[in-house]
């Protein structure tokens, strides 16, 4: 049975007036699902991840710096700010994350969608940015490596900013496949084609960048021409989901075009591949969207696919552009997966 991991504590953080990840994002979500609760979900309270499950990702220096902003305001970058219980919701969203992978390895859940602020891809092993404080998913997939015997980890992430944080944590590292789909050029910066990992992780990194005004058939094309040789012949123990919105047609920051069909295409094409190589082993946790509209749609969406509901096809054919993006990113990874040659 699915699983869904929420609290009231997500809603506390507060990084300023008129900050676009307000609580207000997180609270058209609690309200959607309490007044339409899906069927066959479970709810579960999370628990403050450890030091030491922190520690995998980010320095000890960063952890006593972000530790002691717990009862103050503070700006910790020019887009990241943090009031008294921001460092005690980060510690929870980033539980929240590692208990949702916990529970799809362990077979307590079917799929598990931890609905947490601040999000996380953002961070850094040593600075908060980009509205992100700890790195969530980094921390669950480091923690679903040492702690759970996952040899092979897939993360996947289709929030219209590159995860840098993500990124930089399993660059050099083959035990996680990293796949993003974003905007490009733009924040963070990061994220070219050409970026692919360095030393045994080379190969492992795939990006795979978009122009402004992206819709469902660009970004659909990519995961299933480019991404799904790989992970099939990656086979995943585990699925992460860095579960981002803000590519949502009607999104404030994102200037993409996806639409209500394009996020449950694309969660349901997540939930065949772990379908294929972990059943049931799928566990996502929110990252951006600043649309109420297009939150609550993708969230929807995703616990449709986790839930077994099929997606209607999207047909239609890719820009140009979005095709040579594929044809790069073919070209620079065929020689690390047999599949793409």
């Amino acid at each position: 049975m699915p699983l869904i991991l929420r609290d009231d504590l997500f809603l506390v953080h507060d990084p300023g007036p008129n900050h676009p990840e307000s609580p207000a994002r997180l609270a058209a979500i609690y309200r959607d699902l309490d007044a339409h609760p899906p069927a066959n979900l479970t709810l579960e309270k999370p628990s403050p991840a450890r030091q030491a499950d922190l520690e995998r990702i980010h320095t000890p220096e960063y952890l006593s710096a972000l530790a002691a902003t717990a009862g103050h305001s503070a700006l910790l970058d020019p887009d990241t700010g943090v009031s008294p219980r921001s460092y005690a919701a980060a510690l929870l969203a980033a539980g929240a994350t590692v208990q949702a992978a916990e529970a799809v390895v362990a077979g307590r859940a079917e799929g598990a969608f931890a609905l947490v602020r601040p999000p996380g891809h953002h961070a850094e092993a040593e600075r908060a940015m980009g509205f992100c404080l700890l790195n969530n998913v980094a921390i669950a997939a480091a923690f679903a490596r040492d702690e759970l015997s996952c040899k092979r980890i897939l993360i996947l992430d289709p929030d219209v900013h590159h995860g840098n944080g993500t990124q930089w944590a399993f660059w050099r590292s083959p035990d996680v496949l990293y796949v993003w789909t974003h905007r490009f050029p733009f924040y963070p910066g990061t994220g070219s084609v050409a970026e692919i990992g360095d030393g045994p992780g080379q190969g492992y990194t795939v990006n795979l960048p978009l122009p402004a005004g992206a819709g469902d058939v660009d970004l659909l094309s990519l995961y299933e021409g480019v991404v799904a040789p790989i992970v099939h012949e990656y086979e995943p123990e585990l699925i992460l989901v860095s579960a981002g919105f803000d590519t949502w047609k009607d999104d404030p920051l994102g200037g993409m075009a996806v639409t209500a069909l394009g996020f449950r295409a694309l969660f349901a094409i997540f939930t065949a591949w772990a379908g294929d190589h972990c059943p049931g082993r799928l566990a996502l946790a929110l990252e951006g969207g600043y649309d109420p509209a297009g939150l609550v749609a993708g969230v929807r969406a995703a616990l449709a696919a986790i839930g077994g509901f099929t997606a209607p096809p999207v047909d239609g054919r890719p820009r140009a552009a979005v095709e040579s993006v594929a044809q790069q990113a073919r070209s620079l990874l065929a020689p690390y997966w047999k599949s793409l040659r």
